[in-house]
């Protein structure tokens, strides 16, 4: 069994794009000339139609679109590695993850980079 955890809403802004690779590359490239890594927050978020590119508001905006990275409970894995290698590991791990639970579909997957080389893949739970 995962461990679940409950997070708390999040207020984001966000670049969005299509789910492939190179256009959610070229999303993160985007956001990370934007917005100062030191200091800030960031997510990727996935609903099953679109990718989001993500950092959480806290104070100062980069004048990009809002919303919010939905709360609730969530499976969650935490992969640990060194760029770009542990990205590799993102989709076949979030598949196994949402494949030990009854997945909420009105809310979106969800991978929080917590460090350079440690990230949380969180999958909504119903």
């Amino acid at each position: 069994m995962p461990e679940l955890v409950q997070r708390e809403q999040t207020r984001v802004e966000f670049i969005s794009c299509a789910d492939e690779i190179e256009k959610i590359r070229a999303a993160w490239s985007r956001l990370e000339e934007l917005v100062p890594l030191r200091g800030n927050h960031f997510f990727g978020t996935f609903d099953g139609s679109a990718y989001r590119a993500c950092v959480e508001v806290r104070g100062r905006t980069f004048g990009l679109e809002r919303g919010t990275i939905p709360g609730g409970r969530y499976a969650r894995s935490r992969l640990r590695g060194e760029p770009p290698a542990v990205y590799e590991l993102i989709g076949p791990t979030l598949d196994e993850l949402a494949a030990t639970v009854d997945v909420d579909a009105a809310r979106p997957f969800i991978e929080h980079y917590r460090r350079l080389d440690e990230i949380d893949l969180l999958v909504p739970v119903a």
